[in-house]
């Protein structure tokens, strides 16, 4: 008789299967280690590489590293996204080639400075700034403007669209977003109109803020002879690689005659139709006179970037238009961008706070300024000059909006006067100083404008002007509330919470 042993033979196909776990889990295991240990070494490359290669704001520097550090894996991929810049040189090199013709505007300098002008003198008392401008960015001072002031888009695309129609030679229309909706259809309608008729019409369109737009509509407007160019398209299909670098500028020429910039771009919003925003509340400037010529001069650098073309070869785009005959305005287009070392509308908006005597009007979506203008802002509210700036009372992008709170906190408590314009969204973007001189256009008053993407601003030494967007800034003020001290010392452990983190990312937004 057989006697069963207690013991168990083993069973060699579990121990095969125990054997493979353990091989499988050693290697998981190993490839993990291997992942991390790579992450930590890409992550102590990129900290090198942001520290002794770039030359950055030492903010933006510890808001990269503290990023690196706490999300190793997130913050790589932001990095990728938005912080590298081993290609910028690259990239503009053929942009600031055609930026640098000298020659051209210079010709354009003596032809305006042998005019005489009769009406400097409201620009008299800013001929420091007006020098800079010249000096830094070739912009001409030109005389003799007359200037619309739009705040609603039903209105200023009205006067847009009106303007097309009577286009004989060329429409050049440059925008950041333009979507294909009612307002857009609008236009094309005239677009393909004056093409059929052989006006020369050419958009321009930021591959960023165009991305809802199906390339398939561009190749339609073609076919119908409209000339479309993209500003750093996106790569396979829709896909950006690069957030930076957007082309913000909204800019339309119509034959030398009349031009627009402004805080409008196209689609439903603009004109109320998104009940998500309500009423959008912006800024745009209509121009008739010699400073249509700076807003040309503009577009044509980006378009030929863009495009590949050489419209200065065409001198009939280069005519000084005729003055103005009503507002008799000076004033100069400047613009800035990533392509320049100078950030142009950022020193402007210093200098007008730095020259002011009375008070100083501002009106922004984003409010993140960098240390030199908050600091110069701080310094005229200690100096009894009154400081009033007003804000949207909702976010578009929440990190961007309490960031903005968080340094409007700041100007309250040096005794500045701050407001939220609670009748829609305000998209305004501009300053105004003392009643004397504006300046307003595509920038906001934020990191991001003064040096990663491409805007375009208006400075109008005009009284008259000034004065009439005084009016309007105190017409806003009726649809305001003004926050104090005590309601901002009020705000709710969560609202500092974001503010502190937003405000802690505020040189990467």
């Amino acid at each position: 008789m057989l006697i069963k042993s207690g013991r168990r033979k083993p069973d060699p196909v579990k121990k095969c299967r125990r054997g493979f776990v353990v091989d499988n889990m050693s290697t998981m295991w190993k490839v993990i280690m291997f992942a991390a240990g790579s992450m930590l070494f890409w992550n102590m490359l990129f900290a090198i590489a942001i520290v002794f290669f770039e030359r950055r704001d030492p903010k933006s520097v510890w808001a990269w590293l503290l990023l690196l550090f706490f999300l190793p894996g997130i913050g790589f991929v932001f990095y990728l996204f938005l912080g590298v810049d081993l290609r910028k040189r690259k990239m503009f090199q053929e942009k600031e080639l055609e930026d640098n013709i000298h020659e051209i505007i210079r010709d354009q300098k003596l032809l305006l400075k042998d005019r005489p002008d009769k009406n400097r003198d409201d620009a008299a008392e800013y001929t420091d700034l007006i020098m800079y401008n010249m000096e830094t960015a070739d912009a001409v001072l030109l005389g003799e403007n007359d200037i619309d002031i739009f705040t609603d888009g039903n209105e200023k695309f009205d006067a847009l669209i009106a303007d097309l129609e009577t286009a004989e030679h060329f429409i050049h229309l440059q925008y950041y977003i333009i979507r294909n909706d009612v307002l857009f259809q609008r236009i094309v309608e005239v677009l393909k109109k004056k093409a059929a008729e052989g006006v020369a019409v050419r958009v321009l369109f930021d591959g960023m803020g165009c991305r809802s737009v199906r390339r398939s509509y561009w190749r339609q407007l073609e076919a119908a002879g409209i000339r479309t160019a993209e500003f750093f398209p996106a790569i396979l299909g829709r896909l950006q690689l690069r957030i930076n670098y957007r082309n913000h500028r909204k800019i339309v020429v119509i034959d030398n005659r009349t031009a627009y910039v402004g805080g409008f771009n196209i689609g439903r919003e603009y004109i109320d139709l998104d009940p998500r925003f309500g009423h959008w509340r912006d800024t745009h400037l209509r121009i008739t006179g010699e400073g249509v010529l700076g807003l040309q001069l503009r577009f044509i650098l980006d378009w030929n970037y863009a495009a590949g073309e050489k419209l200065f070869e065409d001198s009939r785009l280069l005519l000084v238009p005729p003055r103005g005959e009503r507002d008799h305005c000076a004033l100069q287009i400047i613009s800035s961008g990533p392509d320049n070392s100078l950030e142009q509308i950022r020193d402007n908006y210093i200098r007008l706070i730095t020259k002011a005597k009375k008070r100083i009007c501002i009106q922004t979506p984003y409010f993140i300024p960098d240390e030199a203008v908050l600091n110069s802002l701080l310094i005229a509210v200690r100096s009894g000059i009154e400081v009033n700036l007003m804000i949207p009372c909702k976010p578009d992008h929440p990190f961007v909006y309490w960031a903005t709170y968080s340094y409007m906190g700041e100007l309250l408590r040096a005794g500045a006067n701050c407001y939220t314009y609670d009748n829609g969204f305000l998209h305004s973007k501009g300053i105004i100083v003392d009643g004397e001189i504006l300046c307003y256009g595509t920038a906001n008053m934020d990191i991001r404008s003064f040096a990663l993407n491409f805007e375009v601003n208006a400075v109008v030494y005009s009284k008259k002007k000034a004065e009439q967007m005084e009016e309007i800034f105190r017409e806003d003020l009726k649809y305001c509330t003004q926050i104090t001290m005590d309601s901002y010392a009020a705000r709710c452990l969560k609202i500092r919470f974001k503010e502190q983190v937003c405000r802690l990312m505020s040189p990467l937004l």
